[in-house]
């Protein structure tokens, strides 16, 4: 018994840190009903600056450019904590107010997924800026500024000061913004708001002022989460973004709306992932691997499940108009001139170059998984990298140890993530829009530490990966590399062929009586289910085809690198994969082009990269950055995506054109 209540104990410290996330997911959700993604990221960066002043007395500059960061004095100057904490405020405050003026005001009336995207461009700033401004620091131990030490129970209990501390912030804030929202002429006009955006307005209240003053009171607690919390774990620049699924599952728990119930939902998640450990010695039947994450991942699930249909949305002025969705209709000899381009220059580029395009072939595949169910079906899914690393580790057993051929290995490692991304899909017959995010979200997570680091799934990774066997077909080598070549264009010519398979089969979908019935899940469930579509069944139909297709890719992937590691698929992945994705255009065929185009590492950056080192600058270091204000700035001003940009353009033009006697 006694080793279950030290581990309670031991638990309250991360506990605490879940719950002060989830407080300030929760502000920001009755200030401006978004559920906001890049809370994390600004924990981070609040980390980092106060880091920098305690450390190097230096405030580092968000803002892009060859200024570094703002120095206190000479290498003798030393800036206080009092200090430091005030400036860490002040900052993370106006990147807040700023991210709300700038961007999240003019996306109010926008779809989710444009809110949604927009967020994950925020996070995607911010984590780039991070990687610029400190040198990609993957981990710096902060000291604390808590008071240490530890309060001893008994010969055998003991818990930490500093995570009294934690909790005891975590409660008084939580006291504070109930009493706020509940007795305040502030806190009622925010509660208001939320309940009818519009109802405030005829109030008399500006839900602008008010959506803006919950962002600044989220920051605060971004900073005082950055601050205080960064000693309990190891900070990197991912640490937070990766809390932000036990601090989502405790907000969902308090369905965004209850400071108290967020509160205890967070510390209970942190004791329940503790308590892991302990459960396993006394329960050999738990798995030995993943169970913290696994139990978190159950927490968001049940929460959903559950609440699902019961979380509040906000009363918005308007709900926005979802992307335009091609017509799916394929110009044959469009087609097979791209294909042609494409095979040539894998021929004829030279090999760094010839890997771009890969790259920006194989993203092109990934993003016409999303196609089928983002543009088509309107789910939103944070899975898709998962679902191609369960297609790629299968991929790895069934070559290693079973001994199957090319194609045959990738097709039944396909259906194998088919039937995941099935299983993944469940939950969107309860849930839906953010939430349905949120869980894929959280089950990328659980799948990375349950199955993809356990080697009673993966096999051996002592090696740093589980083993591919290249891809023969009579007797042909078809991989990237071979014993005395490590660049073979024929693999690139036959991931093209490959995506291009894809591309045709996305096209079908679109034009079948299947994508119809997508199309009208998409606009409107309840008029769906009148025409007598079943729209449980459409759905799983939906994540079936985009798994397959993203299976697919995952076994290219997989063949690519020769091996499968956790760190191709990770969850981060899919959330840049479905921001560039949105970028390009979620909704048609030519939109997964461009996202393809303009992927990280990919051929557009290539070019850019190669074109502004001629001018002599090094434009590496700032790819995330450029990409993800190009992603803010199509979020806001074009949501149909580049593709759709560039089509109605060319209306407008042709318009024009046909004008003019």
């Amino acid at each position: 018994m006694t080793i279950y209540v030290a581990a309670i104990l031991a638990g309250l410290g991360a506990g605490a840190v879940y719950a002060l996330m989830g407080l300030g997911l929760v502000v920001t959700a009755r200030g401006s009903g978004l559920v906001n993604f890049s809370f994390g990221a600004i924990c981070a960066w609040s980390a980092y600056v106060y880091y920098d002043l305690r450390t190097n007395a230096r405030l580092p500059i968000f803002v892009p450019g060859p200024w570094q960061a703002h120095r206190f004095g000479g290498d003798d100057v030393r800036v206080t904590v009092a200090s430091a904490v005030a400036i860490t405020i002040a900052t993370a405050a106006i990147i807040s107010a700023l991210a709300y003026v700038l961007i999240f005001r003019a996306l109010r009336s926008s779809p989710l997924l444009a809110k949604l995207v927009a967020s994950i461009g925020v996070l995607l700033a911010l984590q780039g800026m991070i990687s610029v401004r400190f040198d990609g620091s993957s981990s710096i131990n902060l000291p604390s500024t808590l008071p240490g030490g530890v309060l001893r129970l008994n010969d055998d209990l003991v818990i930490d000061i500093d995570a009294l501390w934690l909790v005891g912030i975590a409660v008084v804030l939580a006291v504070a913004f109930w009493a706020l929202f509940r007795f305040t002429r502030q806190g009622l006009a925010i509660r208001a708001s939320a309940e009818s955006e519009k109802g405030a307005v005829l109030l008399g209240f500006a839900a602008d002022r008010l959506a803006i003053f919950t962002w600044v009171a989220a920051s605060m607690i971004a900073s005082i989460v950055g601050i205080l919390a960064a000693p309990v774990f190891q900070l990197s620049p991912l640490l937070f973004t990766q809390l932000m699924v036990p601090a989502l599952g405790a907000a969902l728990v308090g369905r965004f709306m209850s400071f108290g119930w967020t509160v205890a939902a967070g510390l209970l998640i942190g004791i329940v992932q503790s308590l892991a450990p302990a459960l396993q010695s006394d329960f050999t039947w738990l798995p030995t691997l993943g169970l913290r994450d696994g139990l978190v991942f159950v927490a968001v699930i049940v929460a959903l499940v559950i609440m699902g249909k019961r979380i509040p949305e906000r009363g918005a002025l308007d709900s926005g108009r979802l992307a335009t969705v091609g017509d799916g209709e394929l110009r044959p000899r469009q087609a097979l001139l791209a294909v042609a381009t494409v095979i040539i220059a894998f021929v004829t580029i030279p090999d760094t170059w010839g890997l771009a395009l890969l790259t920006s072939v194989t993203f092109c595949g990934l993003a016409l998984s999303l196609v089928v169910v983002t543009g088509y079906l309107g789910q939103i899914s944070l899975a898709q990298m998962t679902i191609a690393g369960v297609a790629g580790f299968a991929l790895s057993r069934l070559t290693e140890r079973i001994g199957l051929p090319f194609p045959i290995a990738p097709l039944v490692a396909a259906l194998v993530a088919t039937a995941f991304g099935v299983l993944v899909g469940i939950p969107a017959l309860r849930v839906r829009g953010v939430n349905l995010a949120i869980v894929t979200l959280a089950g990328s997570i659980a799948v990375q530490e349950f199955i993809f680091k356990n080697s009673v799934f993966v096999g051996d990774l002592s090696s740093g990966g589980a083993p591919v066997s290249r891809p023969e077909l009579f007797g042909i080598n078809l991989g990237l590399r071979s014993e005395d070549d490590p660049y073979r264009p024929v693999f690139g010519v036959m991931v093209t062929i490959v995506v291009a398979l894809i591309a045709v089969l996305v096209a079908n979908v679109r034009r079948s009586d299947t994508g119809h019935k997508f199309l009208s899940v998409r606009s409107n469930e309840r008029a769906a289910e009148s025409i007598a579509i079943d729209v449980a069944r459409t759905k799983l139909l939906g994540f079936a085809v985009s798994s397959f297709i993203a299976g697919l890719m995952g076994t290219l992937i997989a063949y690519r690198f020769g091996s499968v590691s956790a760190n191709s698929y990770t969850f981060f992945s899919s959330m840049v994969l479905l921001a560039f994705a949105y970028l390009g255009g979620i909704a048609s065929i030519s939109g997964a082009v461009l996202a393809g185009v303009f992927a990280s590492d990919g051929i557009g950056f290539k070019a850019l990269d190669s074109g502004w080192a001629r001018l002599g600058i090094e434009f590496g270091r700032w790819e995330i950055i450029v990409g993800a204000i190009g992603l803010v700035f199509m979020a806001v001003k074009h949501p149909e995506g580049l593709a759709g940009t560039v089509h109605r353009v060319g209306r407008r033009w042709a318009a024009r054109r046909d004008r003019v006697p």
